[in-house]
């Protein structure tokens, strides 16, 4: 694959967590996980070393599979590199740069945080929020007690050491807790970190409950903190990782179908452990010969006479995968195949075939269900917009606005969507400079954001497409600041007026049911909320002459500047047009005119 082959296909890859191979035919020469799909494999486009070059060059191809959460996509990732064993992982692969958990080699194991576990520890991670990872470990010891000391302090002690006056270690090392007790605790605290959120969360929430119940309101938010952090270290679904009991091999199945192309996606169960994801993608042809002829050989049931259904395309599906693979213990199906004959082929098999509808079962379809519903095509919002301005698909747009009342509480806004979707969590504001100037202040605004993204001060990721609420003036301003500082980012903005979508290239008009043009509707009226709701608070908070006036209270000047916009305009009021604002008499009226 050339530069342009790999960024042609990363620009269809998903922002999420998952595991990529370059693939070289049959052979994989290359597994890695990232924390953003799209953006790891984009790197790829300029290698930075001969041997990537090199393995860059052999491929020619490159797969995917979406996971919930970073951890998933490393045990995901582990898995396939054992398996596989690709030749370019043994160099490639370096994990130091990233923090991990790492339970030591030892009788009494210790947890701690480490860019670089010694030999014979089990690890866990590599983690890219070390603030996290901290807090999570902190609640592991603090409900599990287990020892953060070297070697070294463990042996020969006599008495405990501060941390088991502080509850956060059982004290081992002077036999305060027995070894058989210890070492349960720390295989609840491993199951935690193999996908088990509910070994630590369900305490967590039993004390935070039980502080709040005994008024200890402080000890109750802090506990709440710590849960959020632990709930939020896998994510959704974190807890259908795993699951010890279960010792059957599961395959999870789920169809999507769009239009011509119909894709599969199967996930792997050894053990109660995820170890192996794929997708596959059949034809709408091979799905009717399928569904029409019966996949197990003998007399088929009717088939659903809509061929291009999940249904239909799981009949075909199962028949032509198991025909030449070793049958699993079960298989867990999103929906019921249409064709009958196949269920009944696989269970004289002596295969368990379940569409669950609860539990951890439930979870890991719909898990399978997402990676199904991953499409690399152009056929959403996002991708049309992408389309329509002839960019990569701007999977993160950055929505920006500027709100003031004649030149004072000048505010700006930049609030962010994903993928189609608003993330509150990546919004942010920020004061201007006092001037009644909309360009000056647009301009000012763009040049914060890009100054900060360039000094790495931004922790978010850049957007794909930044929109400006306004027309060529706000925009002008806008590429002003991206020249000024050197950002590379795409621009356009929206006009309210006629909802005119104005370009550096033009400007246009989008049919009024174009989902692209709703998209951007979307961002400019959230960044435009965002705005005025920051410069209505700042507008409050400011202290103004009206302030010194008598008879004029907060509340009263609150009126009084939301119905004039500005004290110079109070000023010009007239007598009656004062009196009309609530909590304005005769003589309060008087004395502003005669004050200001």
């Amino acid at each position: 694959m050339d530069a342009g082959a790999v960024r042609e296909r990363a620009r269809d890859l998903p922002t999420e967590p998952g595991v990529y191979q370059f693939r070289a035919g049959e052979t994989t020469l290359y597994v890695g996980k990232a924390l953003d799909l799209r953006d790891r494999v984009r790197s790829y486009a300029d290698p930075r070393s001969g041997r990537i070059r090199g393995m860059v060059e052999r491929a020619d191809r490159v797969e995917f599979a979406v996971t919930d959460t970073e951890t998933q996509a490393l045990l995901l990732e582990a898995n396939l590199i054992k398996r596989l064993r690709p030749r370019y992982n043994v160099r490639l692969k370096d994990d130091k740069s990233y923090p991990l958990v790492a339970f030591s080699d030892h009788e009494v194991p210790r947890i701690e945080v480490t860019r670089d576990p010694e030999a014979g520890a089990v690890a866990y991670g590599p983690f890219t929020d070390v603030g996290r990872v901290e807090t999570v470990v902190k609640a592991v010891r603090d409900e599990y007690r287990l020892r953060g000391c070297s070697d070294h302090k463990y042996e020969g002690r006599d008495r405990p050491c501060l941390d088991y006056e502080m509850g956060i270690c059982s004290a081992p090392c002077t036999g305060e807790i027995s070894p058989e007790a210890y070492t349960e605790d720390v295989a609840a605290a491993r199951r935690f970190f193999e996908g088990e959120t509910g070994v630590l969360a369900d305490p967590l929430r039993r004390r935070m409950e039980a502080a709040a119940e005994a008024n200890e309101f402080e000890r109750a938010a802090n506990l709440r903190d710590r849960l959020e952090a632990v709930e939020a270290f896998h994510g959704e679904g974190g807890e259908a990782v795993s699951d010890r009991n279960d010792d059957r091999t599961v395959d999870v199945l789920a169809a999507a179908v769009e239009g011509d192309t119909a894709r599969v996606a199967r996930l792997h169960s050894e053990r109660g452990q995820l170890v192996d994801r794929s997708r596959h993608q059949l034809d709408a042809a091979a799905v009717a010969d399928a569904a029409e002829s019966g996949a197990s050989g003998g007399d088929a049931t009717p088939a659903d006479p809509d061929a291009n259904t999940p249904a239909a395309v799981l009949s075909a599906f199962l028949a032509q995968y198991y025909a030449e693979r070793e049958f699993p213990d079960a298989v867990l199906l999103a929906e019921r195949p249409a064709d009958r004959d196949v269920v009944d082929w696989l269970e004289r098999e002596g295969v368990a075939v379940r569409v669950p509808g609860a539990g951890r079962e439930a979870k890991l379809v719909e898990l399978a269900l997402k990676n199904a519903r991953k499409r690399g095509g152009r056929d959403d919002p996002v991708g049309a917009l992408g389309d329509r301005l002839g960019i990569a698909r701007p999977e993160r747009v950055e929505g920006f606005d500027v709100s003031h009342a004649q030149g004072t509480a000048v505010v700006g806004s930049d609030v962010c969507f994903v993928d189609g979707s608003a993330e509150t969590a990546d919004y942010r504001r920020k004061k201007l400079t006092e001037r009644n100037d909309d360009y000056a202040n647009m301009r000012e605004l763009v040049r914060w954001r890009a100054e900060r993204a360039l000094a790495g001060e931004d922790d978010r990721p850049d957007p794909d497409l930044l929109l400006i609420d306004g027309g060529e003036g706000q925009l002008g301003a806008a590429r002003d600041a991206l020249a000024e500082t050197g950002w590379d980012v795409p621009v356009v903005a929206l006009a309210k007026a006629e909802e005119l979508v104005v370009t550096p290239t033009g400007t246009r008009r989008w049919d009024d049911d174009a989902p692209e043009l709703h998209l951007l509707q979307r961002v400019r009226d959230e960044a435009h909320r965002f705005a005025v709701s920051y410069h209505q608070t700042v507008r409050d908070e400011v202290r103004t002459v009206l302030d010194d006036v008598p008879g004029v209270g907060p509340e009263t000047r609150r009126r009084l500047l939301r119905r004039f916009g500005s004290v110079e305009n109070v000023r010009d009021a007239s007598r009656d047009d004062l009196t009309d604002v609530d909590g304005v008499g005769d003589a309060t009226a008087d004395t502003l005119r005669e004050r200001l």
